[in-house]
């Protein structure tokens, strides 16, 4: 299903083969703080940046990987809209290969792995 942003999509499982590949890209995880210990995908491509701080200091939160315009990113939340927001906003910055993982941790703790969590 299409997020409410029209931000291009790629699904959990597509994100799965890709860590299972060992392709090098960021996840770029938007949740905040307080959300991270109900549920977490544990891989060195995982940056938390909240949507809260980048609404702050914009491009300036991006760890320096992420703000190279063609760095590959697969952005998260919690259900797949807040990461929607942040994939256009970013695509609409000059971002070219950016997408937002559809229906988020969420979706990948009932597709993907069980173990990181719900909340």
């Amino acid at each position: 299903m299409p997020n409410a942003f029209g931000a291009p999509e790629i699904s959990v499982q597509e994100v799965a083969t890709k860590i299972a590949a060992n392709e090098d890209f960021i996840l770029l995880d938007v949740r905040e703080p307080d959300e991270l210990s109900s549920a977490a995908i544990v891989d060195e491509r995982v940056v938390n940046v909240p949507l809260s701080v980048l609404t702050q200091q914009r491009i300036a939160a991006l760890p320096p990987a992420a703000q190279a315009k063609d760095a590959e990113i697969v952005v998260f939340c919690h259900m797949g809209g807040r990461s929607g927001q942040v994939t256009a906003w970013l695509r609409g910055q000059g971002w070219t290969n950016v997408l937002n993982m559809e229906g988020g941790i969420e979706r990948w703790a009932t597709t993907v792995d069980p173990q990181v969590g719900r909340y």
